[in-house]
């Protein structure tokens, strides 16, 4: 279990318990069609059971060195994170994201038998991921990872994680690149069913209408990455298809850097806005209390309405609607706004009228 922590509480009298968040990775890998994949949790899954994830997992020791617990740079991206990532990429979904030590513009091509039986020996960590890829003249591809959040479990779920998100763009199709490369398989039941490329949108209106699970932090993902990355019309090879997949990778990879603070650095811890029946509203600038007191921050502009089926706060119930919105058109953020703005006002004229009375004396 995850070591537990004391918190002051607000009132100061009760401290309150909060377990301590375990290293996590997660890579939203981009098809050469510019599609996202996500694997399905088998049901007996200790996290996130039948859900459907991006490719990622825990931290092994052998992938790296971490700072201690304590250590607000625990919550950092590192090289640690990223070989994990990779490694945790290969053994769910079968694809290697490393590169020819021979040829570092391509990544490194193996047959399926070589692939499946490195991929069984990683997992049963009969070899150690790095050795193995580089017996067979690679190396992990970690310079290739964008970063693209961390997201923090909030502090009284028992089971946290501290997880850093990567973004990662496979090449776009050329006759030089086998395609088996990219062709994404599940690990058999072990901790995954089913392993797909769908575009983002669709993955959304899958969820939308109940067929898939998303938590919040893929959904929301999701939901930024599709407004950039949009299935092609058909034809669109012969209209330029493969410029205008760079194109919106581009524009998605302008994104990420934007922002205050950017989306590489952003963490992002959910916290509770608004609550009423099933229905949540939760806000995402609080980056968790980890980080409480450092300038870490996450996203300010938006929000996530959660609406849960079932008994709510229950956990295996799940939810039954996501949904991205502005934070400033949460009604109680709108009536703050508001408020705020008519106290200024009515300072400003309170004020005005004071110089005023101040001058009509002065002239008597």
């Amino acid at each position: 279990m995850a070591e537990q922590q004391q918190k002051d509480s607000p009132s100061g009298s009760l401290p309150i318990l909060t377990w301590s968040p375990s290293p996590t990775n997660s890579i939203l890998l981009i098809s050469p069609k510019n599609e996202i994949l996500l694997l399905r949790r088998v049901k007996k899954s200790s996290a996130f059971a039948s859900a459907h994830v991006f490719p990622g997992g825990h931290i092994d020791p052998e992938d790296g060195a971490l700072p201690p617990q304590a250590d607000v740079r625990l919550h950092e991206d590192n090289q640690a994170y990223r070989i994990g990532a990779i490694r945790e990429c290969f053994e769910e979904s079968g694809i290697l994201l490393a590169k020819s030590i021979k040829d570092p513009s391509s990544l490194l091509p193996l047959d399926d038998r070589e692939r499946d039986l490195g991929r069984h020996a990683v997992h049963n960590k009969e070899v150690r991921f790095q050795d193995w890829v580089q017996s067979h003249g690679g190396i992990p591809d970690t310079e290739s990872l964008y970063p693209f959040t961390r997201w923090l479990t909030p502090f009284n779920i028992p089971k946290r994680f501290s997880t850093q998100m990567y973004l990662y763009f496979l090449p776009l199709a050329h006759p030089g690149i086998p395609q088996t490369l990219h062709i994404p398989t599940s690990d058999g039941g072990v901790e995954h069913t089913e392993a797909q490329f769908l575009p983002a949108t669709e993955w959304l209106d899958l969820a939308r209408a109940g067929q898939i699970i998303l938590f919040p932090p893929q959904f929301f993902l999701l939901s930024l990455v599709g407004d950039f990355l949009t299935r092609l019309e058909s034809g669109s090879k012969e209209l330029g298809g493969t410029e205008r997949l760079q194109t919106q990778r581009d524009k998605l990879l302008e994104f990420i850097k934007s922002g205050d603070p950017p989306w590489g650095e952003k963490c992002i811890s959910p916290s509770p806005l608004k609550k009423k029946g099933k229905r949540l509203i939760m806000g995402l600038d609080e980056p968790g209390p980890e980080l409480k007191g450092t300038d870490r921050r996450g996203d300010a502009e938006r929000v996530i309405r959660v609406h849960f089926k079932g008994n709510a706060g229950k956990g295996k119930e799940g939810t039954s609607g996501l949904e991205v919105g502005w934070r400033k058109d949460v009604a109680e953020h709108k009536e703050y706004l508001e408020t705020l703005t008519r106290q200024r006002e009515g300072k400003s004229h309170e004020e005005g009228m004071k110089r005023a009375m101040r001058g009509g004396k002065e002239n008597l």
